[in-house]
């Protein structure tokens, strides 16, 4: 009796670590497919997820929503005057001015986020400069609804400064 018991107790605890394995893995695949970009949303969604105007003459306008599941992504890009990407990049110093960040020097893997946008990803470039912060903890009241977001700001020449946005 004692040897049926011990072995109904050996066979459920197998049972059990391994439905607990069958949900584990499913959750993940099902986080996965849960990950997916928004092909309706834009940058008009994506500037107002992020409460930013994109200054009139900006060109090469671009953004996206990556649905996720746990935390929606929204990026927004363009390219605008040194003017105009300066007075974007100061809404997000929240106590330290935009620093120069010094590339990742590990290769980023196809796919990233802004690769979606056909763009580099902005902490691979040199003499980008980067600010971010989490708009609730800074009394944002336009945005705060957002976790965090953060701006890179990449001179392109004497006119030009791409202006790179990530929220979520």
């Amino acid at each position: 009796m004692i040897r049926s018991r011990l072995g109904q107790a050996v066979v459920m605890a197998a049972l059990a670590g391994l439905l607990g394995a069958c949900s584990s893995d499913a959750a993940e695949r099902d986080a996965a497919r849960s990950q997916y970009w928004d092909e309706k949303a834009g940058a008009p969604e994506a500037a107002a997820f992020m409460r930013v105007d994109v200054p009139a003459g900006a060109t090469e306008v671009k953004g996206a929503l990556q649905v996720n599941f746990q935390d929606d992504a929204y990026l927004l890009s363009f390219a605008t005057t040194p003017k105009a990407a300066e007075a974007i990049g100061k809404q997000f110093e929240a106590q330290e001015p935009l620093e120069v960040r010094a590339p990742l020097s590990t290769p980023i893997p196809p796919g990233t986020p802004f690769a979606h946008l056909g763009l580099p990803e902005p902490d691979t470039l040199q003499g980008v400069r980067w600010a971010g912060v989490c708009p609730p903890c800074v009394d944002d009241k336009r945005r705060k609804h957002i976790a965090w977001i953060e701006v890179f700001l990449q001179k392109l020449d004497a006119d030009r400064t791409r202006v790179y946005l990530r929220a979520w």
